[in-house]
């Protein structure tokens, strides 16, 4: 029998899998990218009431709704493309119950995240999304047990005090609103919560039913996603009673479609990102927004020192959170063999 002299296999190129670095990394600034223009596009949609309060001069669910009625057409326009039987697929009983109750999820995010907005600027929302780290946490150990290590929590801890900061002393001065608005704040930390139960039933069943495309998936969703925001606008005193395009200008037109890029790249784009890139890109995007409201004519911000500290305070601890998993992890593996 011939010898193994290890020799056997050098010729053999390693098998490569998922994308490539640069691949990767172009799906990243994209993702940052989106995520930091969707609330600098919606703050820079707002107006100066008579009050000499700056607010949103227009229905907020009519650029929601917009969104939902152009990705339901698009999406069953790209069904028929594919023939008849698939789009067929849309009325699947099985996933569309399941579709239905992630989209009414969405749709009731959406509208906390336009009351939010409306009352905060596109950095203080994008550093109070941060909190999700602390509501995902606090719902895997209620729901599956998961503990967080000592570290984590502190990091957590950390995480929520720079928050406080930021919105105490790093966002005072954009605004001149002379205050936290409080209701903004629930708003947000409402719009995150709801938010972490639709990304973690979306990732699951998205995949349960991977035999379906992308966009019928989407359009299942959409159904009672539009549904609800078609209720909403009815009971909110503004979208059809002022009208449906009332105060709608460019800058409205770009929220609309900030709401498309989001929703497909959301839905599409995030699911070849790891969740460490995904909140990573998330933490950068509060950086990308505080520069893009110093440099637009369009903000009165100004580059602030303080400021600009409370901003990194938020990015670095979410980073260090996030990549404490890894080590949490091999300490916990090392804990293990040793006690064997």
């Amino acid at each position: 029998m011939k010898q193994y002299t290890g020799q056997e296999f050098k010729d053999l190129k390693p098998a490569t899998s998922g994308s490539s670095n640069a691949t990767k990394l172009g799906l990243f600034c994209f993702f940052v990218l989106t995520r930091a223009l969707h609330p600098t596009v919606i703050d820079a949609s707002k107006t100066v009431n008579e009050e000499g309060k700056k607010g949103l001069g227009y229905s907020s669910m009519s650029v929601v709704l917009g969104e939902c009625l152009f990705t339901l057409i698009a999406g069953q326009l790209m069904a028929l493309a594919a023939g008849t039987s698939t789009w067929k697929l849309i009325w699947e009983p099985k996933a569309l119950k399941v579709f239905s109750g992630i989209g009414f999820m969405y749709a009731l995010g959406d509208y906390l995240e336009m009351a939010s907005m409306g009352a905060l600027s596109g950095a203080a929302y994008q550093v109070l999304l941060q909190s999700k780290l602390v509501i995902t946490a606090l719902m895997l150990w209620y729901i599956k047990g998961a503990k967080q290590a000592g570290l984590q929590w502190n990091l957590l801890v950390l995480i929520m005090l720079s928050m406080c900061v930021y919105m105490i002393g790093g966002s005072g001065s954009g605004d001149g609103g002379g205050g936290i608005p409080i209701m903004g704040v629930l708003n947000v930390l409402l719009k995150v919560t709801v938010s972490c139960l639709c990304a973690v039933l979306a990732d699951k069943y998205m995949k349960d039913f991977k035999s379906l495309p992308f966009y019928v998936q989407l359009v299942q969703m959409k159904l009672s996603w539009t549904a609800t925001i078609l209720i909403i606008s009815f009971s909110d005193g503004a979208t059809w009673q002022m009208g449906f395009f009332n105060g709608w200008s460019p800058a409205v037109w770009g929220v609309f479609g900030s709401f498309i890029v989001k929703c497909w790249s959301t839905m599409a784009i995030l699911s070849l990102l790891d969740s460490v890139l995904k909140n990573i890109g998330e933490a950068s995007a509060v950086l990308v927004i505080y520069f893009m409201n110093v440099c637009l004519p369009m903000f009165p911000d100004k580059f602030e020192v303080p400021s600009f500290l409370a901003v990194m305070v938020v990015i670095l601890s979410v980073t260090a959170y996030v990549g404490s998993k890894s080590v949490v992890e091999k300490a916990n593996l090392y804990d293990a063999m040793h006690k064997k």
